[in-house]
């Protein structure tokens, strides 16, 4: 019954993030926005959600991590949303899943986004980590967040 609770509170998550992420979409596609060559987006729509099945998978089939791994892993998760939902407000409707400039739009430079560079990046790494933890998915969990990891990397480059 955990790993469900815990399936449902990061999936949940994801499926709110998606919409907003959809909606904005939409609005920066109609302001005459663009997207990249060579973005990576086709693989992480499917690899981020399957980076959380594996973990909740590996926990399933290894029983519950000790408490003190469940308390900072949770804490993690926490942190971590705040400041993807802190970025998440600061960029309004310029936040989204794939990569959309629009002409003329200056970066922002408010919010976390005024000490990091990618703090939507740095909270998901926040999230892979904290769901590895809970999970306690010792192979699953540095296994996906690395692969996931070097998919952000190219995704920063493009």
């Amino acid at each position: 019954m955990y790993l469900i609770a815990i399936g449902i509170i990061v999936y949940a998550s994801m499926i709110v993030e998606a919409v907003r992420a959809a909606r904005n979409e939409h609005a920066q596609l109609a302001r005459g926005g663009r997207g990249p060559e060579g973005d990576v987006y086709a693989i992480m729509r499917v690899a981020y959600p399957g980076a959380f099945l594996v973990m909740l998978v590996e926990g399933t089939l290894r029983g519950l991590p000790p408490a003190p791994l469940i308390a900072a892993g949770a804490a993690l998760f926490v942190a971590a949303k705040a400041l993807k939902w802190w970025a998440i407000q600061s960029l309004g409707q310029a936040w989204t899943f794939r990569i959309i400039v629009i002409p003329g739009v200056s970066l922002v430079a408010e919010g976390p986004y005024r000490y990091l560079r990618h703090p939507n990046y740095v909270a998901v790494i926040g999230e892979l980590v904290a769901v590895a933890l809970v999970t306690g998915a010792p192979v699953a969990g540095p296994i996906a967040t690395m692969f996931f990891g070097a998919l952000i990397a190219r995704r920063v480059a493009v």
